[in-house]
This record gives C-alpha cells, structure tokens and sequence, in this order.
C-alpha cells in the first residue's frame, strides 16, 4: 500500500519538477545539458547487417537501448533525446557502424509492465501485460499495439543461429532488462498454470534471445535517497527537469508529457490540459492501491524484492558500470558532490553520501553505499546484491563471462545526468565509452 505521505511527496516533487520544466535554458548550470539517441529506421533487415556494424564485429546483434524513469526514446521532448541530448547517441553510434534502436516506454510504470512493453515493441504487436498479473494489479491485461523494430528475433538465420539482441539500460532501464531477459527465459509460472487459452510467448519460457545486458548507474539495490525521501524525487523529476528545462516554456500538448499509463485509464486526452492531466493521474487510486509502479520498484525494499526472482540467466553476458561524483571528507569520511555535478543533485548526493540504517527488518545501509553519483550508489549500480544469489566479478576484456555480473568498473567524475546527457567537458570521452562498450558487444563470441 502507498502511504499518503508518499503521493503528497510525489505530487509536490512533480510539480516542483515542471517549474524548472517551464524555466529557462539558464535555470541549469553549463555541465547539466544533454544528449541522446535518435529514433531510426523501422526495423532491422539482417540483410545489410555486414555494412551497418563495425568491420570486426563477430555478431551482427543489434543494441537496445533502454531509457531510465521518467525517459523516452528518441526526441520527443522539444526534439531533445533521452541518449545523447541534442545530439543523437543513437546517430553516432550508427554512423560507427552499429544498429541501435530506443523504444520509448512506460515513465513511471513498473518493471515488469515496462518490460512487457518492450517485448511488444521489439516482436510486434499489442503489449500483454498477462492474465494472471493484470488481474492481480488491477489494471487492463493489453496496451498499445507496436510494428516491431525486430520481428526475426529469436528466428534462426541460414546458418540455423538464432537472431538475438544486446540490451543495454540506463538507471532504471537496467532493471527492465534484467526483468524482460527474466521472462523470457524463464516465462511466468502463475501465467503458464491459469492461462491455458491464449497466452502472450514472453510468459511461456524458453526463449534464448538475449545475448547480453549492460547496466549503466542502475538502481539494483534501490537507493537510500528513495528510503529517506520515500517519494519519486531521486529518480524522476530532476532527470526530467534538466532535460525539459531545455525546451523553455511548457507545451501542454507536447507527446512526451503523456505519461503513457494506459493500461490504468490514464492516457492523456487530446483536450485535456497538462494540469488536468497530471491531476488525473495524482488522484488516481493506484498509488494506494498497488506495487505495481516504479516508485516501490526503485525502493530499497522493492528493489530486493526484484532481485530476489530476477536472476542472472546462464546464456547472457552481464556488464555493469557505476558512475561516481562524490569524495569522502577527510575528518568524518562522509560523501560531498564534486565541483562539477549538476545541482539538481548536490541535495541528494549530500544526504546519500552520510545516511546509514541499521533498522532491524530493512534493508542494512552502511558507509559502503556513501559513494554516488547524485541518485544511485556505487555499490547499488555494481549489480544485485541484496535479495540476489547473482556473482559479480571484475571484468577481463580478455574473457567476458556469462551469467554473472562483469563489473566494469566507475566513471569518475561523471553524475547520473551526465552520463546520458554528454553536455560538458566530457562529452567526447563519454561518446567513446558508448562507442567502446558497443565494440565489446559486438565482438562478443556467439
């Protein structure tokens, strides 16, 4: 059950979001813009596979690249994209060689729906979000209806080789992945015993189509900040903040600002102003009512509950990268933001780098999770640790490992914006990490 105090603290943040929203460009310091991935061609033909991806690659997979809370894909927002900002990720990765694609799904919707509509945009068709869970949730068992960007997944190629995908997620798109690889796998046991009529593929198991999930400052142990805020703010708002402010002044009817929550009624209306909207979805029963949303997903408690039937699956490579902007105080060793990370998130750096809870029944929080980039803690984005049986091990780029978690270590100096936004001093160095991760997934061996 969602306590009142968490949709009032929501509901302030949200709007406390969208009067930096309805700012100006100025309202964020130079480090703060942004970057992301263009939308692309329709689908993918494995026919031009050889000349779309980088000449020494050994797979022809392409990259999905999934967006955090509160995201989308492309360039919805003001022409603004979730991967790169103003300048398309997605477009520089391609122009390098690589087939990338960036659905735009659910905003604050769980991982499991999330991941049910990303099955849905890659395979094609009207996403199912099952039988048995639609029921349990108390929302409508099928959403948007999508092409399909891949509709051979999973489909053998001439020489009898599966057709697969890399996954790569940033904060809480990692954890979508990571559900969506689950499903697949493994189906879902509730779903395969009551539904004998007409259920979806994704929930029957046995699907090997996932070559690999990379996780770029992931949640997967929730964060203290969402503990001790117990709201949505350390992981909507000000990520959307810094990337609306960009637009400049509020266009109610932008397509972005559709929350995309159909399967609960609240789609936006083509004559409802964003007020009215966002009303609308605030004074929604859901948030009583229901875990079936992001916000108990990206909580400490949540997030072991994931993790506690999420694995790590035998056949897929696991990446995992951290990004840090804090140092520890020499006197007290507590955490304080670097110089250089975006003020939206000095507030909760500051509080995440010095809370710890020793609560007996919750999850123990201790001077090892102090080091953040502003939302997410390092020790939370290395991969699961709470409620998960999952290894982590350091990565060898001389023998990647499969089922376990290859961690590739932090980006220093980088918050959780930057990363994705790749609007500072950085902005070449980053560009080339996404460029070197997509080189080491391609050459993975199949």
């Amino acid at each position: 059950m969602m306590t009142k105090i968490m949709k009032r603290s929501a509901i302030f943040n949200f709007f406390l979001l969208f009067t930096v929203f309805a700012s100006s460009v100025k309202v964020l310091p130079a480090n703060a813009a942004e970057r992301t991935v263009d939308a692309g061609t329709d689908t993918f033909d494995d026919a031009n596979a050889d000349t779309l991806n980088a000449a020494s690659a050994t797979n022809h997979y392409p990259i999905i690249m999934v967006h955090g809370l509160f995201g989308w894909g492309n360039d919805e927002l003001f022409d603004i994209n979730y991967w790169g900002g103003k300048n398309s990720l997605r477009e520089f990765l391609t122009n390098n060689g690589y087939t990338v694609y960036t659905p735009t799904i659910g905003s604050i919707s769980s991982n499991w729906d999330r991941a049910c509509e990303l099955y849905a945009y890659l395979v094609g068709g009207t996403v199912d979000y099952g039988q048995v869970h639609s029921q349990a949730m108390g929302h409508a068992r099928f959403g948007k209806t999508y092409p399909g960007v891949y509709r051979d997944l999973g489909t053998a190629d001439e020489n009898g080789n599966l057709k697969k995908v890399h996954l790569m997620g940033h904060s809480m798109g990692g954890e979508t992945i990571r559900v969506l690889a689950q499903l697949l796998e493994n189906g879902d046991s509730d779903e395969i015993e009551q539904n004998t009529s007409d259920i979806s593929p994704l929930f029957c198991g046995g699907h090997h189509w996932i070559e690999s999930i990379t996780t770029i400052a992931t949640p997967h142990d929730g964060s203290q900040y969402d503990e001790i805020q117990a709201a949505f703010e350390p992981f909507i708002h000000k990520f959307f903040a810094s990337i609306s402010a960009k637009g400049g002044v509020l266009d109610s009817n932008n397509p972005c600002i559709d929350l995309k929550m159909d399967q609960w009624g609240l789609k936006k209306k083509s004559d409802e102003t964003y007020t009215e909207y966002i009303d609308r979805v605030f004074d929604s029963n859901i948030w009583k009512n229901t875990k079936d949303l992001s916000i108990w997903d990206l909580s400490l408690e949540g997030a072991k509950e994931l993790n506690s039937w999420v694995k790590a699956q035998s056949d897929i490579y696991y990446f995992s990268v951290a990004c840090v902007d804090t140092h520890a105080k020499i006197f007290t060793g507590y955490h304080t933001p670097n110089l250089n990370m975006n003020s939206l998130l000095i507030k909760s750096s500051i509080i995440m780098g010095n809370y710890t809870n020793h609560s007996e029944g919750k999850v123990l929080v201790d001077s090892s999770w102090w080091p953040n980039d502003g939302i997410v803690s390092v020790r939370s984005a290395i991969g699961p640790h709470e409620g998960s049986a999952d290894e982590i091990i350091d990565y060898n780029p001389d023998s990647p490992v499969r089922g376990v978690w290859n961690y590739m270590g932090e980006l220093d100096d980088v918050d959780h914006l930057e990363i994705v936004e790749q609007e500072s001093s950085h902005q070449k160095e980053l560009q080339n990490k996404f460029l070197e991760w997509a080189q080491i997934l391609s050459q993975l061996p199949d």
